[in-house]
């Protein structure tokens, strides 16, 4: 097997590597900061966001604020694991 097979396809996508990147190095990340970091549709956030999620890397955190209702993310330690994994798989891609 290829260091190309060994990268973890639940991080293929543009707007799950940048969850994950935000994720890596803050605690607690709400849905409209990330939202605007990743300059991304509010759609697009909760479906990568539950995939994330069902693959129990991330934890999605649901809860009112007053009235208003208040999702945060933060990375599991599954996640932080998993995804330090690829990208250790990624920078053995880029050496000659």
């Amino acid at each position: 097997m290829g260091i190309i097979d060994k990268l973890n396809k639940d991080f293929e996508s543009r707007v799950r590597l940048g969850i994950m990147s935000v994720l890596m190095v803050n605690e607690w990340v709400d849905f409209t900061e990330m939202k605007t970091l990743l300059n991304i549709t509010d759609g697009n956030l909760a479906s990568h966001s539950s995939a994330l999620e069902k693959s129990e890397y991330i934890e999605v955190k649901k809860e009112f604020v007053g009235k208003k209702p208040k999702t945060s993310y933060q990375v599991t330690p599954l996640g932080r694991a998993a995804f330090k994994e690829h990208l250790s798989y990624l920078e053995k891609l880029m050496k000659p």
